[in-house]
């Protein structure tokens, strides 16, 4: 069945009549050049902007014209609110219930922040989204990506940490103590309830790990593996901070100085599992992260944590970055089991295949 971009929308947002719909992208500054992605991804929201002023002709809402304004160069960094053509990008969020942002730079969790002060207003950020996303993971069925998200949460709620062994044999324990299991279903009607924004293609359960604020120190602690450009590295984490970097490669030392340089950046920002069963591994992390399970460092007061923008020591610095480990990494989860204040536990995903679906 041909991907049909009207029908995704409609089935995630479920527009009303009097609803006013906003595409955002974001372009290079001067003397910087856009990649051939980052030029396909223009054309994308062109080419969806047609499709779904069509629906809304139909449908009786409207569709505002497409807003660019200049790239963060960072993940979650702030937006130039006061920036944008052909006017500024709080002008036209301001106009805007529903907003689809097609970036090179997520705007999640600026977005997000917008989204509780703007009740009326609900948001699809799609950061590196690619064309080829049509034909897998924003094609899926998104009540069946709904419901597997709802069976996970039933399953997380109540849970004490959640304990993740590596095909490496490392291993580490995530507090979620104190922290609410949230989901990412790819279902945002105007009435809904919570959060307000949602990535697309969607389809994760997640939270945000205990940071230690409440006075107890948190619990998460292990040891996090990485594999970059076929480099093993390892991640030594105490109380929900990376400590140490493990490894004496150049990618290791990338690492050390990239952590060395913001204190903020070390907290563990996330513990995720992927829901959407159309996702595949392409090294695009917008959708990896919907095949499997993966965690964050960085930023997370956007999911429930209390790591923000003024954690850091300059909104230069700001990240929110995902290390996933699906059926096709590098590095698969060899068993994952969530722990209960009573010492029940439940197993969720047993060498890299989940065991509840």
């Amino acid at each position: 069945m041909a991907f049909d971009v009207k029908k995704l929308f409609s089935d995630v947002f479920s527009p009303e009549k009097d609803e006013a719909v906003l595409i955002i992208i974001d372009t290079a500054k001067e003397n910087q050049q856009e990649t051939r992605e980052w030029q396909l991804r223009h054309q994308m929201a062109t080419e969806w902007h047609s499709e779904i002023d069509f629906l809304g002709k139909k449908m009786g809402f409207h569709i505002l014209p497409i807003v660019k304004y200049p790239a963060t160069y960072k993940h979650n960094a702030d937006l130039p609110w006061s920036e944008g053509e052909p006017i500024t990008l709080n002008e036209a969020l301001s106009k805007a219930t529903i907003a689809l942002a097609l970036t090179e730079f997520s705007a999640s969790a600026p977005l997000i922040n917008w989204s509780k002060s703007h009740p009326d207003f609900r948001c699809a950020s799609m950061p590196m989204v690619k064309k080829e996303m049509e034909q897998t993971s924003l094609s899926a069925d998104y009540k069946e990506v709904a419901l597997r998200c709802r069976e996970l949460k039933k399953i997380l709620e109540g849970t004490q940490g959640i304990e993740v062994v590596f095909s490496t044999g490392h291993t580490c324990y995530f507090d979620v103590r104190f922290r609410e299991c949230l989901t990412e279903d790819g279902n945002l009607p105007r009435d809904k309830e919570g959060f307000r924004l949602i990535n697309l293609p969607s389809g994760e359960t997640f939270y945000a790990p205990y940071e230690g604020e409440k006075g107890e120190p948190s619990l998460t602690s292990g040891e996090l593996p990485v594999m970059k450009n076929g480099e093993l590295v390892v991640f030594k984490v105490e109380e929900n901070s990376i400590v140490e970097v493990i490894g004496d490669g150049q990618q290791a030392n990338e690492f050390r100085d990239f952590f060395a340089r913001d204190a903020a950046r070390r907290n563990i920002a996330e513990c995720a599992f992927g829901t959407n069963p159309k996702a595949v591994v392409t090294g695009n992390v917008l959708e990896d992260e919907k095949a499997g399970f993966h965690w964050a460092y960085g930023r997370s007061d956007h999911i429930g944590g209390i790591t923000g923008v003024n954690s850091f020591g300059s909104p230069d610095n700001v990240i929110h970055f995902d290390w996933v480990y699906a059926k096709e990494s590098p590095i698969l989860v060899q068993e994952a089991t969530a722990i209960f204040e009573d010492n029940r536990t439940a197993t969720i995903i047993k060498n890299g295949d989940y065991l509840v679906f």
